[in-house]
This record gives structure tokens, C-alpha cells and sequence, in this order.
């Protein structure tokens, strides 16, 4: 292990803190999204390392389903630490067919959704909160809502190796607990320290699935 590697933990817990406190760290109970599906990325060398986070939710004020990828690391190709306006990528491509005009957030019931230029024909009924009706895209074509390549790497040096991928993990509360007080984190950074997936090994349930965050979307 090299010297650099024998602290980044530390430097990785640091970075997440920060974020945190610059409101800039994924947050599954954010008030203006209400929770749909979530990824873990980490990527590293001997010399490098990066994180990335993506977190789907509906929010109404944007009027769409939101996919923003969160980046840190110590190679960031632009950029700062959490996100930047290129970071937020929408997936429906017609919100004006799907959502009740004289009823706002709520499905029209009758067109198929459209993500990402793929017609995709979701069991709601007419009248359903379109949280709801997002909510039933996962799990059978939650790669249409998370990042692609392009999207993922975009703030990530596209030769840097992604040694780990993870589905679901225990995301903090952050009103609760800080990114290096959480067990799910402190492991990551032991897999970006020792460049070893294995290290990964969480004794507390995973709950980013969106039932776990009742209170998301509530503002």
C-alpha cells in the first residue's frame, strides 16, 4: 500500500463530510424529491480515486423524473465535489402527455410513459399520484433511470478502473448521521483505500429502496 492510499480513507470520509455540511451529499429525504431509486459507483488506482452516487426522484417543481449524479474523488475532471447543474439529467420526454393539466402530479393514465425515448407502458390507474406511477418503473427498467456511461463518467477520468457497484446500501439520515459516522461509507473508503471490493462487507440492512424514506417529497 502506498503512502497516499494509507490515508484516503480519511481523505474520503473528509470529503463526503463536507459535502454534507455544503448540502452537496445525497440526501434520500430530500423534501422536494420524492425517492425512486438509487446507485453507488467507486472507482480507483494507486493514485486516484472517485465516488458516484446517483439519486432518482420525481419533483414536481422541476416537473420531471430526476436523475442526479453526485461525484467526488480527488481526480474530478471539472468541477467541485457533489454536483453541478449538468449533473441533473431528466427522464421523461413527455411529462405534458402523462400529467393532468387541470391536476397537477397526478397521471392522465392513458399514454405510455416516454424515458428516454422508450415507450414504456406502466400499470397505474387513471388519477394515480405520479410518484406512484414512477415508483412502478423499478425495478423492471431501472436502467432507463439511472445514468448511462457518458452521464456517470462524465466528471470521472474515463481510464480510472470502477472496482466497486452497489445496488442498495445504508444511506444515512443526514439530520441524524454524518457520512463518516456511517458504517455503509467508512467501509467504501476502506474499498477506495485498499483498492479491495471485499472490504465491503456491511452488517447493517441496506434501505434505499424508496419505502424507507416516507417523509421524501413532502415539501
Amino acid at each position: 500500500m502506498t503512502q497516499r492510499q494509507a490515508g484516503r480513507a480519511e481523505q474520503v470520509l473528509a470529503q463526503l463530510d463536507q459535502a454534507a455540511t455544503e448540502y452537496l451529499f445525497p440526501d434520500l429525504s430530500n423534501g422536494y424529491n420524492y425517492a425512486v431509486d438509487a446507485r453507488l459507483r467507486a472507482f480507483g488506482d494507486p493514485t486516484r480515486w472517485a465516488l458516484v452516487v446517483e439519486t432518482v426522484g420525481y419533483n414536481p417543481r422541476a416537473v420531471n423524473l430526476i436523475d442526479i449524479v453526485h461525484t467526488f474523488g480527488d481526480c474530478i475532471t471539472a468541477g467541485g465535489p457533489g454536483y453541478e447543474n449538468a449533473d441533473f439529467h431528466s427522464r421523461i420526454d413527455n411529462m405534458d402527455e402523462i400529467e393532468s393539466r387541470d391536476d397537477p402530479e397526478i397521471h392522465l393514465g392513458s399514454a405510455p410513459l416516454i424515458v428516454r425515448g422508450r415507450a414504456v407502458q406502466v400499470d397505474a390507474p387513471n388519477g394515480e399520484e405520479l410518484y406512484s406511477t414512477f415508483r412502478r418503473l423499478v425495478p423492471a427498467h431501472r436502467d432507463l433511470l439511472l445514468g448511462d456511461e457518458a452521464e456517470v463518467r462524465r466528471r470521472v477520468p474515463i481510464d480510472l478502473p470502477q472496482i466497486l457497484q452497489l445496488e442498495e446500501w445504508n444511506q444515512p439520515d443526514l439530520f441524524e448521521t454524518a457520512p463518516s459516522q456511517s458504517e455503509a461509507y467508512r467501509l467504501i473508503a476502506l474499498v477506495l483505500e485498499s483498492l479491495d471490493p471485499t472490504r465491503y462487507r456491511p452488517t447493517t440492512p441496506p434501505n434505499t429502496h424508496w419505502s424507507n424514506w416516507p417523509d421524501s417529497g413532502s415539501l
